[in-house]
């Protein structure tokens, strides 16, 4: 018996088939095409004209903003409500990772406890495109009785929280991006754009540098390669390739096989470094036929090699290796004792290639 779950328009729901559209033909797909590119592109144009204009708004507000926040003895508390949330959420987050302690505040939990988070040393940041948040504007008198600077960025500088705020940044725009004028478009853009001025001129004038932002993103590339030192990634004894002078050479490449390290440390009664033999090294003595049950590993070795100090950066370690064109160093201490081997397969694993 073949079943048919196919439900007839004029039973169960029929308002659910009038919705359903018809086909289109390819024709009517062109055209919906070129008016999605066009209005992609008018979105463009609109937020670039709202981020542009704000370039002649910077100026004696935006330098109070600016002294407020570097004297900030506590952190910046970052707050507003919907899409300016989201948008304060991401100016904490930029101002956190360059410099200032920062840190968003949802206004509606800050009336329910959450405020206890503010202290008198802080300086709280309020986005409210209308100035007329009503759960920002219940915490207001609470910041003001602190004398907790504000500072607010809205797009009706004579609104409510306008008047109340220490300094008052101007992001009003023309109009939104949505072509019903309702949806957060131009507005929040403009928002985000007047957060990272600040938080870049603040890394400015702090002399914040790359070291810095490396300490704040450890786990991120500029953090591994400004950080991480060679003595985080060596290998140390006894997995350091190693054998005394007088070795032969068909020991020295037991050794090398052994450890993995494409390489063998060569040293003396002291364990102080006389050379390394590679990968390299072995190509040259067997296109020169040297014994290798007879021949002492000094005679093939390299002088004293390539070497870093323990607390060379990472980074140090794979410029020589690129300039010198090798995969392996040795490292050693001040009296070129021995102390750890550095491979670039490390370098790799830690990301800092």
């Amino acid at each position: 018996m073949t079943l048919n779950y196919r439900v007839p328009p004029q039973v169960g729901y029929p308002w659910l088939f009038d919705r359903i559209p018809p086909p289109l033909d390819f024709h009517t797909i062109r055209m919906r095409a070129d008016a999605i590119l066009l209005m992609a592109k008018a979105v463009l144009r609109i937020e670039a004209a709202a981020v542009a204009a704000l370039i002649d708004r910077i100026g004696e507000d935006f330098l109070q903003a600016c002294e407020l926040l570097l004297g900030c003895q506590g952190r910046v508390v970052v707050m507003g409500m919907g899409k300016s949330g989201h948008i304060a959420r991401k100016i904490a987050a930029t101002l956190a990772s360059t410099g200032t302690p920062a840190f968003f505040l949802h206004p509606a939990e800050a009336s329910h406890g959450d405020l206890g988070m503010v202290t008198r040393a802080d300086v709280v940041i309020a986005l409210s495109n209308s100035g007329e948040t009503q759960e920002i504007l219940a915490i207001v008198p609470l910041l003001k009785r602190q004398d907790i600077p504000l500072i607010c960025m809205t797009g009706q500088p004579h609104s409510s929280l306008a008047r109340v705020a220490s300094v008052c940044l101007d992001i009003a725009v023309d109009q939104e991006a949505c072509p019903l004028g309702l949806a957060p478009t131009a507005s929040t853009t403009a928002a985000l754009a007047m957060g990272d001025a600040l938080a870049i001129s603040l890394l400015e004038s702090r002399g914040f540098t790359e070291a810095d932002f490396a300490r704040s993103h450890p786990g991120g590339t500029l953090g591994k390669r400004l950080l991480l030192r060679v003595e985080d990634l060596m290998h140390r004894p006894p997995r350091v390739p190693q054998v005394a002078l007088g070795t032969f050479l068909g020991d020295a490449l037991l050794e090398m096989t052994r450890q993995g390290l494409g390489m063998t440390t060569v040293v003396d009664a002291q364990m102080r470094l006389q050379g390394i033999f590679t990968d390299g090294d072995l190509r040259r003595a067997l296109a020169d036929a040297v014994d290798l049950q007879r021949t002492p590993i000094e005679a093939v070795m390299t002088r004293h090699g390539t070497t870093l100090a323990p607390d060379a950066l990472a980074v140090e370690a794979l410029n020589v290796m690129e300039a010198h064109k090798i995969t392996a160093l040795v490292v050693v201490d001040d009296t070129d004792r021995v102390i750890g081997a550095l491979h670039m397969h490390d370098l790799l694993r830690a990301g800092v290639v």
